[in-house]
């Protein structure tokens, strides 16, 4: 029993010699090979994976892209110009001269000569007033003139042969200097009366009123058989000249300095009168004067542009938008305000390059005549004026031949 156990435990050693030696060569190669097989196995996998995945990509990318529509638009080229720089202001036409007439003399009147609304002429007679009682007034103090001068011519012949008396020592002095004395108070009296005949005949002057200005007249204010008072608050007629005319505008103080200066150069600046919707230019003019003080309980001054209108397209007391060119800007980028679009305080245009749209932020700077001086584009591209709507970045675009809608305030966000 001993021999069979020391049999099984020397079997037992050589099979545990067996287990623990290494393995053959042949053996180790066919791990290696499978090794490398399953790595390319995995390789392919994840190449493929990552191939679909890219075609995937580009299959929805084409996808989005057939999806945009064409878009039909008008465009514009950006130009290079001048530019000009304009203050805005509300201004009121303001007449150089406004003659508001009223009665200097009282009594009832006679005639009114003028038409409502009628151009008159400086001298032309308006209204009548009965001179007779002035009449009178004018004859008594010319009947006083006429006896008081009478008078002076008697006591200057008195004085004459008073004179030739007392050089032949006929006469005391006292008599001669008696003469001398009443014909200077004569003298007094007849300036007296003459006096009161130039003021009568300025009284009766008022009775014949006539225009003291050019310009048109109001409306009818009295008709004849009214009885009016010298100095009273009834206005006969008002007359406002209307060929030149001014409009009187404010302006931020902090502007004053640059209208000044370009002032000292040109001596003058442009004004343009504008409707109330800026829609309209209603008159050309230039800067007048600039008034002496500043407000400082609005921080503005007071300017005044003189007007021709020869046409009458200005009315006195009409408010209008002024514009004060104050500076002009020269070799600028311009486009179309209508093409120049906004995404919160970004502005941006829509640039078509090979027939599709692309998106630009520029810099927006003056606008003027519906056209704005822009940076952050180059003379020559061209942009797109309307559909903004539709509009995309990467839309492909057909120019439209027609004109650009009126709609400069249209914008849309992509």
């Amino acid at each position: 029993m001993s021999e069979n156990k020391e049999q099984s435990d020397v079997q037992h050693i050589g099979r545990d010699r067996q287990l623990s030696a290494p393995a053959p060569w042949y053996r180790r190669r066919w791990l290696l090979w499978t090794s490398l097989l399953l790595l390319l196995v995995l390789a392919v996998i994840v190449f493929a994976v990552i191939h679909k995945n890219e075609a995937k990509a580009a299959a929805a990318k084409r996808a989005l892209a057939a999806g945009k529509p064409t878009v039909t638009t008008t465009v514009a080229t950006a130009t290079k110009g001048s530019i000009g720089v304009y203050l805005d202001a509300i201004g009121t036409v303001t007449p150089v001269y406004t003659a508001s007439i009223m009665a200097q003399a009282s009594g009832v009147l006679t005639s009114v000569h003028y038409n409502e609304g009628q151009f008159v002429r400086k001298g032309d007679a308006l209204i009548d007033i009965d001179p007779r009682p002035y009449q009178a007034q004018l004859m008594q103090a010319e009947g006083a003139l006429d006896h008081d001068s009478n008078v002076l011519a008697q006591a200057r012949m008195d004085l004459d042969r008073y004179r030739a008396a007392w050089a032949r020592n006929g006469i005391q002095k006292q008599l001669l200097d008696d003469q001398e004395k009443i014909v200077l108070q004569d003298q007094g009296t007849v300036k007296n009366d003459q006096g009161t005949v130039n003021y009568d005949q300025v009284q009766l002057s008022y009775c014949h009123i006539t225009a003291p200005i050019a310009g048109q007249v109001s409306l009818r204010l009295v008709d004849p058989g009214n009885v009016v008072q010298a100095d009273g608050a009834t206005v006969l007629v008002v007359i406002t000249q209307m060929q030149p005319t001014t409009v009187i505008f404010t302006m931020a103080e902090d502007s004053l300095g640059q209208v000044q200066a370009r002032m000292r150069k040109l001596h003058t600046l442009p004004v343009e009168a504008w409707d109330r919707a800026q829609t309209t230019k209603i008159a050309s003019g230039k800067l007048f004067t600039i008034n002496n003080q500043i407000d400082t309980t609005t921080g503005t001054v007071k300017l005044r542009a003189l007007f021709d209108n020869k046409k009458g397209a200005l009315f006195p007391n009409q408010f209008v938008n002024t514009r004060l060119l104050v500076n002009t800007l020269d070799g600028v980028t311009l486009v179309p305000t209508a093409s120049v679009q906004h995404n919160g305080s970004v502005a941006f245009l829509y640039v078509i390059a090979n027939g599709v749209a692309s998106v630009r932020n520029i810099t927006t700077g003056v606008a003027d005549g519906g056209m704005t001086a822009v940076q952050g584009i180059n003379p020559g591209e061209v942009v797109a004026t309307s559909s903004f709507d539709k509009l995309q970045a990467g839309s492909k675009i057909v120019v439209s031949k027609q004109a650009a809608p009126a709609n400069p305030a249209e914008s849309y966000t992509p």
